[in-house]
């Protein structure tokens, strides 16, 4: 049995594009993740510190499919006129970070939906 993993993400939004980034994800970007069958666990916007940053956590099944998965997301072809579209008037990121997390031994388990 593989091992599932999280996947930790931050967006970095450039100076004054943060409400144009939640958008692009709110309308565009969420529907092309459920078309390729990315879970999202949510998304989180910080209220203290550095507030142009959107956190989100997927869960992935195993590495392969992560690995896969992102490669058909960045060819999919709307989503990258869409991006480019959305970034015309420079781009809507200036950074993003991710982590890959599994499951620490002693954690409490989840709930199976």
């Amino acid at each position: 049995m593989s091992e599932v993993l999280y996947e930790y993400r931050v967006y970095e939004a450039a100076p004054g594009k943060m409400a144009a980034l939640q958008k692009r994800f709110e309308t565009t970007t969420l529907p092309i993740f459920a078309r390729h069958g990315i879970t999202l666990l949510g998304f989180w916007i910080p209220i203290s510190g550095d507030n142009s940053e959107l956190h989100y956590i997927v869960e992935w099944p195993d590495y392969d499919t992560m690995s896969r998965t992102w490669a058909a997301f960045r060819a999919d072809e709307e989503w990258i006129a869409a991006r480019h579209e959305s970034d015309k008037d420079g781009a809507l990121v200036v950074r993003v970070r991710n982590q890959l997390w599994r499951m620490a031994p002693f954690a409490p388990k989840r709930p199976s939906p």
